[in-house]
C-alpha cells in the first residue's frame, strides 16, 4: 500500500493531496502530490546520508499531523526504520520513560513540538501539552521551518537536498511503535511489523474502497494512506468544533472519518461516515444519517489490531438482543473468548508483540463480549483498568503515582459515566489525617498539570474504598462514590 501511494503521488504530481481549511471552512491546499513525494525523498536522503540511519533503527517522531508527518513516515518506511510516535499530550514523565525503552537513534520534531518542550512550555501546559527537553530523548533534527533555538534542520533547506535517494528497503521488520499503557517504570509499547501494517492498510482499503478524485475527511494514518493511494484528496479535520462543522459543509466529503465526540459537533453530513476510537451508539449513528449521511458505520479497532470489525447503522439499529453490536469480524480476523468472557482477536493486521516481549498471535482486548450464532461480536463492557474520555484511552496506572505526595495516603483515578458512552476522569485523593486540604489541593496542581491530556476533570478528597483481603482500592466503589459526589454538586 505504501509503495502504491508513492506511485500515485508521482503520477498525479499536480493533484491536491492534503487539504486544510480557513476559519470559514473554505478549502485550502496544504500539499500537492508531487510536493509530498519530493518531501519524502528529501527526508529519506537526509536520514540516510546525513544521519546514517539504517534498517532497524528507531526514529522518534514529534511532528504535527500534516504533509510533513506523512512524508516522514514514508521516508522511514523506505529506509526500513521503525517510527516511535511521541505524543505531547502524554506528559513529560511518561514520555521520558517510554522513549528510554524505545531508544531512538534520532528524534524528528517540528518547531511547535520544540517550543512545547522549551520556551512555550508554560503556555502549552494550559492546552495540556507537555514534552520534556527533547535532547534528553536523543539527537534531534528539525522538520519544517526552523525557529531560533530549534535543533539543526533535517534537510538544510526547504528545497531538495543533495545526495542520491537511498535504495528502498524490501524486507520485513518493525515498522512502528505505539505506546499504550503500563507505568512510568514499565511502559508498554505495541510493535507492528511492516507486514502487519500493510495488512491493516489493505483491510481499510477493502472495507472503505476509496475512489480516485473523491474528497475524504480524516486525519489518521490508516485513513490517509489508503485514500491518497487511491487518488483521493484528504482534508485534515479542523480542531475547532465550530470550524469543523463549516469544513464539512463546504467540503461535502465522500468519506468522513471522525471520532464520536467530533461527530456530535457536526450538524450535516454527506456521503459515508465512519467512526471509532470510542463507543458509537445506535442513536449516534442514526443521528448522523438523519443529518444527511448515506451510510453511518461504527468501526471496532484497537492499537493492537486495526480494524477488527464494522457495523452499519441499519444493522445496529435492528439488533435487540442486548449489548453493543460491533458486527462481523473483518476478513482474516479470528475471535476467541476466554473463560471469563474476554474477547481475544488475531489476524494478519495484529501487532507482532509488545516491545521487550515475545510475539503472541492473540490480542487481549480487555473487553467482555459474546459471539452470536452467525459470528458477530457483541460487547458487554470493559474488563481492563482503563478510562475512555473523548475518544482517548487513559490508563490510571500511568499517572496515579504522581498523586502520592507526602500528605496523601492513597489516590486513584476513576471514570464516571458522562453520557453516550463517554466518561469523566476523576482523581479521588485520600489525605493523611491532619493534612491541610487547601494546601494539598495547591500542591497537587503541579502533578495534575504534568498529566497533559490525562488531567482529571475533577479532584475530590475522600477515603478511597478498599476491597478483598489484600485491601486494594475498589475502583468500582470509588467510581460510584465520585459519581454521587459530583451529582450532589
Amino acid at each position: 500500500m505504501l509503495e502504491q501511494l508513492e506511485r500515485t503521488l508521482r503520477e498525479g504530481a499536480d493533484r491536491p493531496a492534503v487539504l486544510g481549511c480557513t476559519r470559514s471552512g473554505a478549502v485550502t491546499v496544504r500539499a500537492r502530490c508531487g510536493e509530498l513525494a519530493d518531501l519524502a525523498r528529501q527526508y529519506a536522503t537526509a536520514l540516510h546520508h546525513r544521519y546514517g540511519l539504517r534498517p532497524g533503527d528507531t526514529l522518534g517522531v514529534a511532528v504535527r499531523p500534516g504533509p510533513r508527518a506523512i512524508a516522514v513516515l514514508l521516508a522511514a518506511h523506505r529506509l526500513g526504520l521503525r517510527a516511535a510516535v511521541l505524543d505531547p499530550a502524554a506528559g513529560p514523565d511518561v514520555l521520558l520513560a517510554r522513549l528510554a525503552l524505545a531508544r531512538p537513534a534520532l528524534v524528528l520534531a517540528d518547531a511547535a513540538a520544540q517550543a512545547v518542550a522549551g520556551w512555550a512550555r508554560p503556555l502549552a501546559s494550559r492546552a495540556r501539552l507537555a514534552l520534556p527537553p527533547l535532547a534528553e530523548l536523543g539527537p534531534v533534527a528539525t522538520v519544517g521551518p526552523r525557529h531560533p533555538g530549534c535543533a539543526p534542520a533535517l534537510t538544510g533547506s526547504g528545497r531538495a537536498g543533495g545526495g542520491t535517494p537511498p535504495p528502498r528497503y524490501e524486507g520485513d521488520g518493525d515498522a512502528v511503535i505505539v505506546f499504550t499503557s503500563g507505568t512510568t517504570s514499565a511502559p508498554r509499547a505495541v510493535v507492528h511489523t511492516r507486514a502487519g501494517l500493510a495488512a491493516g492498510l489493505r483491510a481499510v482499503d477493502a472495507l472503505v474502497r476509496p475512489q480516485a478524485g473523491a474528497a475524504v475527511l480524516g486525519g489518521t494514518f490508516f485513513v490517509l494512506v489508503p485514500a491518497l493511494a487511491a487518488g483521493s484528496s484528504v482534508a485534515l479535520p479542523a480542531r475547532s468544533a465550530r470550524v469543523l462543522g463549516r469544513q464539512v459543509a463546504r467540503l461535502r466529503p465522500d468519506e468522513t472519518y471522525l471520532t464520536p465526540p467530533q461527530l456530535r459537533e457536526v450538524r450535516s453530513f454527506t456521503g459515508r461516515v465512519w467512526t471509532g476510537s470510542a463507543p458509537a451508539t445506535a442513536e449516534l449513528l442514526a443521528r448522523v444519517k438523519r443529518a444527511g449521511a448515506r451510510e453511518a458505520w461504527g468501526v471496532y479497532a484497537l492499537t493492537e489490531l486495526f480494524p477488527a470489525a464494522a457495523v452499519e447503522e441499519s444493522e445496529k439499529a435492528g439488533f435487540d438482543a442486548g449489548g453493543d453490536l460491533l458486527g462481523h469480524p473483518l476478513p482474516g480476523v479470528r475471535t476467541r473468548l476466554t473463560g471469563d468472557g474476554e474477547l481475544l482477536l488475531a489476524g494478519p493486521a495484529a501487532r507482532d508483540r509488545y516491545l521487550g516481549q515475545r510475539p503472541d498471535p492473540w490480542v487481549r482486548t480487555g473487553d467482555r463480549a459474546r459471539l452470536t450464532a452467525d459470528g458477530r461480536i457483541v460487547l458487554a463492557g470493559r474488563c481492563k483498568d482503563m478510562v475512555l474520555r473523548r475518544a482517548e484511552n487513559i490508563y490510571p496506572s500511568l499517572y496515579e503515582p504522581a498523586l502520592h505526595l507526602p500528605e496523601v495516603d492513597l489516590a486513584v483515578l476513576v471514570g464516571v459515566p458522562a453520557g453516550d458512552g463517554d466518561e469523566r476522569l476523576v482523581a479521588l485523593v485520600q489525605p493523611r489525617p491532619g493534612a491541610d486540604h487547601r494546601r494539598l489541593r495547591s500542591d497537587l496542581q503541579g502533578p495534575l498539570e504534568r498529566m497533559g491530556s490525562a488531567r482529571p476533570d475533577a479532584l475530590l478528597f475522600a477515603e478511597v474504598p478498599l476491597a478483598g483481603r489484600s485491601r486494594k482500592p475498589d475502583r468500582a466503589a470509588a467510581a460510584r462514590l465520585c459519581a454521587r459526589e459530583l451529582s450532589g454538586r
